[in-house]
Order: structure tokens, then sequence, then C-alpha cells
């Protein structure tokens, strides 16, 4: 009988692991990728589609495009996770397996903090779509950007959407009669990498960006357009973009796998304490930040441990926990900061990159190489 895989959630970690398996097997092997949505986009089009650099449709990569050996990607949506029996159910039917992977990512928590859900947002499409038409029509006021606690994905965001702001209000000739204002829950904006924090600082002071860290919004007031933080300050604003807080998915909290919101996992295999059954990316307590490069790298990991396992070989360790992230500056300059959370024990190390229209290349790359390693596009 053919092994079975199930994997729960095609985001960069599903993707990854799934491509990997058919390429070791082929249809040797039964591989069921499960997702609730229709497509798949990288989370840095959001910027481009906020900014009018890209059309919602364009960033949509169609998951009828992922056709690989061995592997169903069925689009459903799952409602209960049985890692004792690895026995999946969704509103189409059951799905039990040998070994189960769970990669659901991260659910957006708007009821954590009253009043988001009426306002602003820009870490959906949707939201940054609908930014991306209420943008155009700003030309004077307070632009506040804040988050609504940690962790929160793609750490660097909120920089860039800061940044990338002063550059569309300096285009439209208007920043001289704008205020940008971001607020973090970071005493710095990337923690791992002090370097990459000083050079970000340094691009707020020099675009006049004021930057509050370590706080966190509580209250969003979408009526008298202001912001309460967790020390009790308020920010007024006339352009909110919002980063909502993040949760397990309700359906994971009822399987038993979650402890504090997240699945525990050993951090260099990111096995779960239920046999056969593994945990990758914003789902997991892998060790890392919620960022789609460290759950495609986790992802890996768990390929590689599967594929040992199926050809009875020696498990390897391999998940290293590093990643790069690319930061946009503005001036179609694009820094980088490549991150190892595991090699030194008494902290991450980062080497950072300085902003160069080079790296944009680089950036590309990384979205056309997966573009087409998955999707074939």
């Amino acid at each position: 009988m053919k092994k079975r895989i199930l994997i729960l959630g095609a985001g960069f970690g599903g993707l990854e692991l799934s491509t990997m398996l058919s390429e070791a097997f082929g249809d040797d092997i039964e591989v069921t990728l499960i997702d609730k949505s229709d497509s798949f986009y990288f989370g840095f089009s959001k910027l481009d589609v906020m900014f009018g650099h890209a059309r919602p449709n364009a960033v949509r990569l169609p998951y009828k495009k992922f056709v690989k050996a061995g592997v169903r990607l069925l689009q459903e949506t799952i409602s209960l996770v049985d890692p004792i029996a690895k026995r999946v159910t969704t509103d189409r039917g059951a799905h039990e397996a040998d070994f189960l992977v769970v990669a659901l990512g991260a659910d957006y928590d708007f009821a954590a903090t009253p009043g988001i859900a009426d306002a602003t947002e820009f870490y959906t499409l949707a939201g940054a779509t609908r930014l991306g038409e209420i943008l155009p029509s700003f030309t004077k006021g307070r632009v506040l950007i804040a988050v609504g606690g940690a962790p929160f994905k793609c750490p660097p965001a909120p920089s860039e959407a800061a940044l990338m702001m002063h550059d569309y209000l300096s285009t439209r000739g208007v920043r001289s009669a704008c205020e940008i204002t971001l607020i973090l829950p970071l005493e710095v904006p990337i923690p791992p990498s002090p370097e990459t924090s000083r050079a970000l600082l340094a691009a707020f002071a020099e675009r006049n960006i004021t930057f509050v860290a370590d706080r966190e919004m509580r209250l969003v007031d979408t009526q008298r357009q202001v912001v309460t933080l967790d020390d009790g300050r308020v920010f007024a604003y006339d352009l909110f973009l919002g980063v909502p807080a993040i949760r397990a998915p309700k359906m994971r909290e009822d399987s038993g796998m979650t402890e504090d919101g997240y699945v525990p996992v050993k951090p260099k295999t990111l096995e779960t304490r239920f046999p056969d059954v593994y945990a990758v990316g914003d789902c997991a307590r892998q060790g890392t930040p919620k960022a789609g490069v460290f759950a495609e790298g986790a992802a890996r990991a768990v390929a590689k441990a599967l594929i040992a396992r199926l050809r009875n070989q020696e498990v390897p360790l391999t998940h290293a926990g590093t990643g790069s992230c690319y930061i946009e500056f503005g001036a179609g300059r694009i820094g980088r900061v490549d991150v190892d959370f595991f090699s030194n024990p008494d902290h991450p190390v980062g080497k950072y990159y300085e902003p160069s229209v080079a790296l944009r290349a680089d950036k590309e790359h990384f979205g056309s190489s997966r573009r087409a390693r998955w999707f074939g596009l």
C-alpha cells in the first residue's frame, strides 16, 4: 500500500513540502494537500497592491496551477483535526493518513483589538485592496500604522509600509502636509539584527517618521478616529493602517495540539508530541518568526525527514532556523537581513545588507523562482 501523507495548509510550508515529496517519490506515495482558499499570494504583494503597483487579481496564484505527481490539492474547509488517529474532518468529508503535517498558519484575531474589524488594515489582500482605493484621495493629515500585538506576521512589513508611504506621498507632492507614525510592540524594528534596526531607525529619522517602540494598540475608535495604546496614550489619525493580532485557528485548539495558542514542536525536527505528526510555520512554536520563508525552511526539514523515513534511512536533523527577509526602504532600494536563530545559543544572529537597487532583482527572483517551482508560471 502507498504511504499516505496529509498536509493541512497550502502556504509556503505546504507547497514546498508537497513539492519535495513529489520530486522524491512521484506517484509512489499519496500526498493530500488541503486548503480552504482557491489561490496563494506572497505576503509582500499586499504592499504592492496597497500602493498601486499591482492589481489584486495579478498577485493571486491559482491552486489549479499547482500540479505535482502524487499530490492531490483539495479546496476544503477543515473543521476537526484528530492528531492521535491522524484523521481530519472537512466540509467535504474525512481524510486519514500515515503522516500528518499541520501547516495551517495563524488566523487574524480581529476580536482581540476592539474596533479593528471596522477599521482599515493592510495584512489581508482585501484590506490592502481597500486601502489602495482610499490612498489616491488622501492629500493631508495623520497616517497611523499600528500593530495589535506580538508575535505578528512578517515583522518588517509595518516598517516597510511607513517607508513606502513616505515615498508614495512624496511622489504625489503632499508629504509636507502629512504626518506618519509607526507603533510597534517591539523595542526595535528588527530585534534579531541590531544593524538592520539601526538602519531603519535612521531611515525613519531622515524621513520624519515618528517611531513609537514597545507599545501595542488596545482599541480602535473609528468614529473618533483615535487609537488607544496599552499605556493609555491616544493617537489620532486621518488614515489608519492596522496590523491585526494573530491566534491559532479554533479547530487546532479543539484538537488538543496547542499550548498558549500555538503547537509546540521539537525545533530541529518539527515533531509534535503526537507520533508521526509534524507542525510547521506560523501555527508552530518552531523558534523562528511568523514569516513565509521560515515556514518554507521548516517544511524542507520535514520533507527530508519523511523522505528518509519512507526510504528506511537515518533521519537527519535539518531544520536550521535560518531565513532571509527583504525590506523595502523606498526610492526603489531594498535591504536584506539574513537571520540564524539556532546556531548561537545566546541570541539570534543577523547579517544586514544595505539597501540597493540590485537587491530588488534578488527579491524578484525570490518570488519568481517559487512561482515557477510551485505553479509552473
